[in-house]
């Protein structure tokens, strides 16, 4: 059974093995420290088991951004990141919601649009030849 709260420091090191596990180093430390500091890191549990992570902040224009959508690699095409992004749209702060994927990131695409997101535009020069696709919801 799926289980979201806003994380706390005792999920932190779980969470940055997820994140580890995924990109491949723990350089998001403190990032990820910092962001349940501030309550803006969700969680969703299956069984106890922390299976992925939802990160976001209100500085975007005065918007929602969703930062991070983190899943662990066994866990993923199981509906995790749709419940952190349902929990975290029926909590947002804002009517706007924003957040963005690589254009390679084809997975990620159908999940926002699956979830109503649109896309509202590109930023080029952030990773050579794989542009950032920014998404927006409103509720």
């Amino acid at each position: 059974m799926k289980f979201l709260e806003i994380a706390q420091f005792i999920d932190l090191d779980e969470i940055v093995k997820i994140d580890e596990e995924v990109i491949g180093s723990s350089r998001r430390y403190e990032f990820i420290r910092n962001a349940i500091e501030d309550e803006r890191c969700i969680v969703v549990k299956d069984k106890n088991l922390m299976v992925g992570f939802l990160i976001f902040d209100i500085h975007f224009f005065d918007s929602s951004f969703i930062s991070l959508i983190i899943i662990k690699p066994t866990e993923r095409r199981k509906g995790y990141a749709t419940s952190l992004i349902e929990y975290f749209t029926s909590k947002s702060p804002t009517q706007k919601i924003f957040s963005s994927t690589n254009k390679s990131n084809h997975i990620m695409q159908e999940v926002f649009k699956a979830n109503g997101f649109i896309q509202s535009g590109f930023i080029e020069n952030l990773e050579e030849d794989d542009p950032e696709i920014i998404y927006f919801k409103s509720l």
